[in-house]
């Protein structure tokens, strides 16, 4: 098929953006539109995307299912697709599931860093798992075709999200602990089980997920997706979720990690001097950039079959499947 995917994004979008990620032949990316945001406060920013697809149609469009994505790669345009890293969009209503579905919202975090209402984040020091309402959430999340994702999730409460989630999950961007120690990255533990599951995991290239943070080459980044391939025994759950926040200001940073929930500054991992989006390495600054990751991985001796894969294949026959028609 060949697709190519991005499993996230959190770019400041713009039309240069657009441009990009069809220079770097995107099918689709997953864009987040919540962070902390409450429900009014999301659908301003579904009011903004509104705006964009109807100035970009020639270059944008928003995927409700993965038939869209197929539509748009025959156009010549990049699929749009929504999520939420949080689940602050449905407050504490369970129905607004059904809303945020219907708006077209196809993937949600059950955390952040922090405890929710559903289970809880990596930054906590104790992981209770999941909660009362997170367990009927997932099971509503499952429902409607709504994918749980457990990228900043705690290991206890990841692991229990695949065990009662009837579909497979997604972990969208984070990479193994094994090659880097963050809090974020995931354990031999909970990537086996996702993989055994038929879950989805998207590789991150942001800097405080990659061993050497920045100064991370392109080869060493190739030879962790080889090494997370030999210990699932193959590529079909694996992709990229990048995490590209292009373009954004600093200040932005302050609001993925504060949010309203302190007055401090959670400086989070990296830097504890500065909170600030740390230099991409460079061979990822942007979407036209998709093209070195296949060749990397090309020099680290993967086919093409699981090239494509990696780079889009698996992630459009995982929506194919859990996003339903």
């Amino acid at each position: 098929m060949g697709y190519r995917i991005d499993g996230l994004q959190y770019a400041n979008w713009s039309e240069k953006i657009f441009i990009e990620m069809l220079d770097g032949r995107l099918d689709c990316v997953h864009a987040t539109i919540a962070y902390h945001e409450n429900f009014r406060e999301t659908i301003l920013n579904l009011e903004e995307w509104n705006r964009w697809f109807e100035r970009y149609p020639d270059r944008i469009v928003h995927a409700h299912y993965a038939e869209d994505i197929r539509l748009a790669k025959k156009e010549g345009k990049t699929a749009i697709i929504f999520g939420f890293q949080t689940p602050a969009p449905i407050e504490d209503d369970i129905s607004l599931l059904q809303i945020w579905h219907q708006l077209g919202i196809r993937i949600m975090q059950l955390t952040y860093n922090n405890q929710s209402l559903l289970a809880t984040g990596c930054y906590e020091a104790e992981d209770s798992g999941i909660t009362r309402m997170g367990r009927e959430v997932i099971t509503e999340m499952n429902r409607l075709g709504i994918l749980i994702d457990m990228s900043h999730s705690a290991e206890n409460s990841t692991l229990q999200a695949i065990e009662k989630s009837s579909r497979p999950i997604t972990i969208s961007h984070a990479n193994p602990i094994f090659w880097c120690k963050a809090k974020r990255n995931k354990s031999d533990t909970v990537i086996k089980a996702l993989a055994n599951s038929g879950g989805m995991l998207g590789f991150s290239i942001y800097p405080h997920h990659l061993k050497n943070g920045s100064n991370c080459t392109l080869q060493e980044f190739c030879e962790m997706i080889a090494k997370t391939a030999d210990l699932i025994g193959g590529t079909s759950s694996l992709g990229i979720g990048s995490d590209l926040c292009q373009d954004q200001p600093d200040s932005i940073v302050e609001w993925m990690r504060n949010g309203r929930w302190t007055k401090t500054i959670d400086f989070g991992e990296g830097s504890a001097e500065k909170a600030g989006f740390p230099m991409q390495p460079y061979w990822f600054r942007k979407n036209s950039d998709f093209f070195n990751i296949e060749q990397g991985l090309q020099k680290t001796g993967f086919s093409k079959r699981e090239i494509d894969g990696i780079l889009g294949d698996n992630w459009y026959k995982f929506y194919e499947e859990e996003f339903g028609h």
